[in-house]
Parts: C-alpha cells; structure tokens; sequence
C-alpha cells in the first residue's frame, strides 16, 4: 500500500484512495481555522483542502484544474485540492497556510 507523509506523520492508504478521506479518517488536519466548518465536503468547489503534494497521484480532474484557475489559488506546481486527487503510490503532503491553505508552505 502507498505511504502518505502528511507533517511528521505517515500513514498507509490503499492505492486509488481520496486523499482528503484518508487525511480525514487518520484525524490529520486538512482544513485551516474556519475552512473545517465551511466547506464543499469534497465536492472540488471551495477549493479549502489545497495541498501542496510530491509524488504519485491522479491527474487533475477538471474541476480541480477550473477551483486553482483563479483567486486565492494560482495553478502552482504541486498545488492540488486534497479532495480530487487518487492516491497512486507514496506521497510527501504539505498543507499551507492561509483560509484555504493556499500559501506555500516553508
């Protein structure tokens, strides 16, 4: 099963998995401050669950590719919405800062 590094935590996901449920289901912090309460629940509108993410996963769909295409985000390299991407082998994820996590983290 693929590894997923979130922080100083790892954690195995089946292969094909949401990674915004296995963050979820493994109690890690996918959301900034209010965004916990306010958010499309992985539905790819909010835009809430960007992630910065190194390694093997699925391409972007096109609602993820339309949610970057404008403010806050900006289609950086590696920025993905947790909630539209398909675990496919190990994984390095870094959430930013910012209401939608969208400030690149240190």
């Amino acid at each position: 099963m693929p590894k997923v590094r979130f922080e100083d935590k790892e954690i195995e996901a089946p292969q094909g998995a949401i990674l915004r449920k296995v963050l979820k289901d493994a109690g890690l912090p996918i959301h900034n401050g209010g965004s916990k309460n306010l958010n499309c629940i992985g539905l790819g509108t909010c835009g809430t669950c960007c992630v910065f993410i190194e390694g093997d996963v699925s391409p972007k769909t096109k609602i993820e590719t339309w949610r970057l295409g404008f403010p806050p985000h900006k289609n950086e390299a590696g920025k993905r919405l947790a909630c539209q991407v398909r675990i496919q082998g190990d994984i390095k994820v870094r959430k930013g800062k910012g209401f939608w996590g969208q400030e690149m983290p240190d």
